[in-house]
C-alpha cells in the first residue's frame, strides 16, 4: 500500500489532473481517483480549443432571444428533452436571472479574469508537464450567413476588443483564402488569431494523468460515494466499502460533484450540458482553422485523432440515453456548410458537461470544512480553464493568496 497521501483529488478529467499536477509542484503527495479512470467523460470528447476569447458568459440576452427558436428544433443548437422539461425548471430559471444585464456585467469582469489568468498560465503549465509540444496556434474562423447575422454578432466582439482580443472581420474573400471550402452561403466572418487548441484532448489528459504518474502520483479506480470531514482529515468513501483518507480534497468530478457536495451541506444547481460529435477521419477535409458556425451551435476541429464535427447543448440530465440522432443532424449541415467533407468513417460520441447557470465554475471550500476544496462546473470551458483553476486550487489549499477575486466563483454563491 502506498503511503497516505496529503491530498486526494476526486476526478480524473483536464480539471482534476491539472490539479494534481500542480499540487505535486507544491511539494505534496497526492493521490486521484475516478469511477472510470483518466479521460473517460468530457475531457475526452470536447473540441481541443483553449477558448480563451469567450469571456463573454453564455448566460446572455441574446441567449434568451435565440432560445425559444432553437428549442422549437429538437435537433437544434440548444434543446430539452420533453422528459426532462419539468426536473430542470428550477436551474431554467437561475439561468434568466443570470441573463439580467447587471448580472451578466459582473459574470463578464469574472471570466475575464479567469480567462486572462488561463492564458497566463497555459505555457508554463505545459512546459513543465511536458505537453508544450501538443499547443496549436490555428485560430478560430466564426462564420454568418447574413450581413445581419454578422452585424448582431459585433457588440459582443467590439468588448473583446476592448481587452484586448485581436479579431479580424473578414468578407467573403478574405475567408476564402484563409479556409477554401466554405459554402457560398458564408458571407461573413470574423477570425481570432490567437485562439489556440490542443492536438488532441484525449491525449492531452492522457499525457497529463502519465506525467502524474512519473512524478510519483497513485491514480486509483473507484467510485466515490461520500466525503466525510473530520478534525482532523476527510474520509473518501468508496462504493463496495473501502475507503480512502487525506487532510485535503479536492473534488473535480464533473457533472457528479454536486452529489458529493450536497452531503457537505453545499445545493449547487449543476446541471449537464449533453454534448455531442462525430471524429471523421483525418483525410475528411483540409482543415486549416477551427470553424464556429454559432448561428447553429457547433464547431469543426482538426485533431490529431480526425476532424470533429461537434457541438450543440442537450440540457437532459445524466440518466437519459443518448440522442445520436444530434450528431447525425450537425454532420449533415457540416456536409452542406463544408461541401467538400467525407461524411463517413466517423465516430459517434456524448458527454456531460458540468454547467452552472451563470456560466462560472464553482472553485472555493466547501460550506462544512475547509479540508475540501471544489473545482467544477466550467461548462464548455474546462480544458480552456484547466491551468487557471490548478493554480487557484494549489493556492487554496498551500496557503497562498489567490491572483484573482474567487468571490464570483463561491460555491455558497447560490
Amino acid at each position: 500500500m502506498p503511503p497516505k497521501p496529503e491530498v486526494i483529488v476526486v476526478g480524473a478529467g483536464v480539471v482534476g489532473l491539472s490539479a494534481a499536477l500542480a499540487l505535486q509542484m507544491r511539494g505534496l503527495s497526492v493521490t486521484v481517483v475516478d469511477r472510470e479512470g483518466p479521460a473517460a467523460g468530457a475531457s475526452a470528447g470536447n473540441a481541443g480549443a483553449l477558448a480563451f476569447s469567450d469571456i463573454l458568459p453564455l448566460a446572455s440576452p441574446g441567449l434568451l432571444r435565440k432560445a425559444p427558436k432553437w428549442l422549437l428544433d429538437p435537433l437544434g443548437p440548444l434543446t430539452v428533452p420533453p422528459a426532462y422539461a419539468l426536473r430542470i425548471m428550477p436551474w431554467m430559471l437561475r439561468f434568466w436571472r443570470a441573463c439580467s444585464p447587471a448580472q451578466v456585467q459582473r459574470s463578464t469582469v469574472a471570466q475575464t479574469a479567469l480567462m486572462d489568468l488561463a492564458r497566463a498560465e497555459l505555457e508554463p503549465f505545459l512546459t513543465a508537464t511536458g505537453t508544450l509540444p501538443m499547443l496549436r496556434k490555428e485560430g478560430n474562423l466564426q462564420v454568418y450567413e447574413s450581413e445581419a447575422e454578422f452585424r448582431a454578432a459585433l457588440p459582443g466582439w467590439k468588448v473583446r476588443e476592448e481587452h484586448g482580443i485581436e479579431v479580424v472581420h473578414m468578407a467573403r474573400a478574405e475567408m476564402e483564402t484563409l479556409q477554401p471550402g466554405l459554402s457560398p452561403r458564408f458571407v461573413r466572418g470574423t477570425f481570432t488569431p490567437g485562439w489556440q487548441s490542443v492536438t488532441d484532448p484525449k491525449d492531452f489528459t492522457l499525457a497529463l494523468a502519465e506525467r502524474f504518474r512519473s512524478n510519483g502520483g497513485t491514480l486509483a479506480k473507484g467510485e466515490v460515494v461520500a466525503l466525510r470531514p473530520s478534525a482532523e482529515a476527510v474520509s473518501v468513501a468508496l462504493a463496495g466499502g473501502d475507503s480512502l483518507s487525506a487532510g485535503q480534497v479536492v473534488l473535480a468530478a464533473g457533472a457528479r460533484s454536486h452529489y458529493l457536495a450536497r452531503g457537505l451541506g453545499d445545493r449547487i444547481p449543476l446541471e449537464t450540458e449533453r454534448g455531442y460529435n462525430t471524429t471523421l477521419p483525418a483525410d475528411a477535409f483540409d482543415l486549416r482553422t477551427q470553424v464556429t458556425f454559432g448561428g447553429h451551435g457547433f464547431v469543426v476541429t482538426r485533431l490529431t485523432s480526425g476532424i470533429r464535427v461537434g457541438g450543440a447543448v442537450e440540457l437532459g440530465g445524466l440518466k437519459l440515453p443518448p440522442n445520436f440522432r444530434r450528431a447525425e443532424a450537425m454532420l449533415k449541415k457540416a456536409q452542406a456548410f463544408l461541401p467538400g467533407l467525407k461524411a463517413t468513417g466517423g465516430r459517434q460520441w456524448m458527454g456531460f458537461r458540468p454547467s452552472l447557470p451563470d456560466t462560472l465554475p464553482a472553485i472555493g471550500k466547501a460550506r462544512a470544512t475547509p479540508r475540501v476544496t471544489y473545482a467544477f462546473g466550467h461548462g464548455h470551458l474546462g480544458l480552456t480553464q484547466s491551468a487557471a483553476t490548478a493554480r487557484l486550487v494549489a493556492d487554496l489549499i498551500t496557503g497562498a493568496t489567490p491572483p484573482i477575486d474567487l468571490t464570483p466563483f463561491s460555491p455558497q454563491r447560490f
